[in-house]
């Protein structure tokens, strides 16, 4: 999909240890638990240009470390006791915040934008990061990504994973990244990860399209 980026799954420590040296050759990762919140983790890891060691940054945290990889991949044992590791390639415009999309079934609901110092190197850009901000699916802002969520993305999603229209939730949210500008001047989008089981709170236009989902949802059964 049109939102994907170079992103890997590990279902095992072993695995984890034989497939990252590759990839860091190739430049930064962000490796995170299969399911979490706040930050915990997730962690931003690069090779050092003149060093067998590498240097880590926890999301929690402003300030990295350096370990080997050995003892990085120890500090990640416990991820995969009841779960996996994703390891994505890591977002140069990160420090432009992170856009949320909230949804509501297949429809857009509203849109989140949140300036983030998590994994942000830049001190001067840590000190831009700020609260949510929240607005309408009508923000003239965001309106080429409501369009992809809407027509192309989730019909996609809903496709590859045999989702029926109706068993969409009534209320989850996609957050993005800024990827490369592309050759017309527009932006294009990473998906960072989907929340389904706790989505609040969410833009104050919200409500009233995850009422309009559920009383169609209920008029279909009827």
């Amino acid at each position: 999909m049109a939102w994907g980026s170079d992103t890997a799954l590990y279902q095992t420590a072993a695995a984890m240890r034989a497939e990252l040296p590759t990839r860091l050759a190739a430049g930064p990762r962000v490796i995170k638990r299969n399911r979490g919140n706040g930050g915990q983790g997730v962690w931003k890891v690069e090779r050092l240009p003149t060093s067998p060691l590498i240097r880590v940054l926890d999301a929690t945290k402003d300030t990295p470390e350096e370990l080997t990889l050995d003892d990085f991949l120890r500090l990640c044992a416990e991820y995969f006791e009841n779960g996996s590791v994703i390891d994505q390639a890591f977002q140069p415009r990160l420090s432009e915040g992170v856009l949320r999309c909230y949804m509501a079934g297949d429809r857009c609901a509203g849109f989140g934008h949140h300036k983030v110092k998590a994994l942000v190197d830049s001190p001067a850009e840590r000190a831009e990061a700020g609260p949510r901000l929240y607005t309408s699916n009508a923000d003239p802002c965001f309106q080429r990504l409501r369009r992809l969520m809407e027509d192309e993305w989730t019909p996609q999603l809903t496709s590859l994973l045999d989702i029926a229209r109706g068993d969409l939730p009534a209320i989850w949210d996609a957050d993005f990244m800024l990827g490369r500008v592309q050759a017309d001047g527009s932006d294009s989008y990473v998906l960072g990860e989907i929340n389904v089981s706790s989505v609040h709170p969410y833009p104050a236009e919200a409500p009233v399209k995850i009422a309009r989902w559920v009383a169609d949802r209920l008029q279909l059964k009827r």
